[in-house]
């Protein structure tokens, strides 16, 4: 029996399907930035006007009664033909309807006015410590501490074992303690707390320290301990992190090599089998120590 010969792919198909594969994926893109930008709309829709907002206003035909200005401490601002006008609270479209009013009373026949909002100052947060990308930003609809941690680039890897949030609450500050496992490891939805305007978190930094072990151990380098560990990290947790003493390693004989702040260096000698006995305390280690086990002479 003979076997069909398949046909070739015409090369007009294969750009036709090229190219609806290239209108789909368009499509796709620009859903996704559609659904993006709804949701942004919808945020600064609702957004509260508070003080240090830039607002520009233009009233259509009318330049000289237009302005761009910035909302007082008390939430006010001053345009032409009116005084001081109370905006704090309101929305970018609340403002739109109050201007047409004031306006209105004698100043113009059927204004029309625009509100834009430039600068969101007034609901900002700010993020410090062990993000990549501290600083400030626009809390604009809801925002959680999650959020803005992703949104300064995430931690750097030397959080400590608390993110703090600073607030004030009725004219008093106030501070909240955030459990970094119970946040960022575990998920605890209740520690995901939204934030308020004003708000400075500080993600605590507990950099990473350098220790090192060489001579005689199973597996002699650098070892990285946190800050706030270290004072409880001793020689034996040392040389244990670094595999434990070689099967030539000598117990009687380890040293450590320290610098003080004048970058002076001294020697201290260690009796590891004393502190194994439990005649003398273990000997708590210091950021930069070198520790080094000799090879037994037997």
């Amino acid at each position: 029996m003979r076997k069909r010969k398949r046909k070739p792919e015409r090369t007009g198909d294969i750009k036709l399907t090229k190219l609806k594969l290239s209108v789909l994926t368009i499509g796709m893109i620009g859903l996704f930035l559609a659904s993006q930008g709804i949701h942004s709309q919808e945020a600064s829709r609702d957004y509260k006007i508070g003080a240090k907002d830039l607002l520009e206003i233009r009233v259509i035909g009318h330049e000289d009664a237009s302005t761009t200005v910035r909302v007082s401490e008390g939430g006010k601002i001053s345009m032409p033909y009116l005084k001081e006008v109370e905006v704090a609270g309101l929305t970018g479209i609340e403002l739109e309807q109050k201007l047409v009013t004031l306006l209105g009373q004698g100043y113009f026949q059927n204004p029309q006015v625009s509100v834009f909002i430039r600068e969101y100052r007034s609901n900002i947060v700010s993020i410090m410590g062990a993000v990549r990308n501290p600083g400030e930003y626009e809390l604009l609809g809801r925002l959680t501490l999650m959020d803005l941690i992703s949104k300064a680039g995430g931690p750097t890897g030397e959080e400590g074992k608390e993110i703090i949030i600073f607030r004030r609450l009725n004219g008093e500050s106030t501070s909240l303690k955030i459990s970094r496992d119970g946040l960022l490891y575990e998920g605890d939805p209740d520690l995901n707390v939204p934030l308020h305007p004003g708000d400075v978190i500080n993600v605590q930094i507990d950099r990473m320290v350098h220790i090192f072990v060489t001579g005689e151990v199973r597996n002699p380098g650098m070892l990285e301990v946190r800050k706030s560990e270290l004072p409880n990290f001793t020689l034996l947790k040392a040389i244990a992190q670094a595999g434990g003493f070689a099967e030539r390693g000598s117990k009687s004989g380890v040293k450590i090599i320290r610098r003080n702040e004048e970058g002076r260096e001294r020697t201290i000698k260690v009796n590891v089998k004393e502190i194994e006995k439990g005649k003398r305390p273990d000997l708590k280690l210091q950021e930069g120590d070198v520790v080094i086990v000799p090879e037994s002479i037997f």
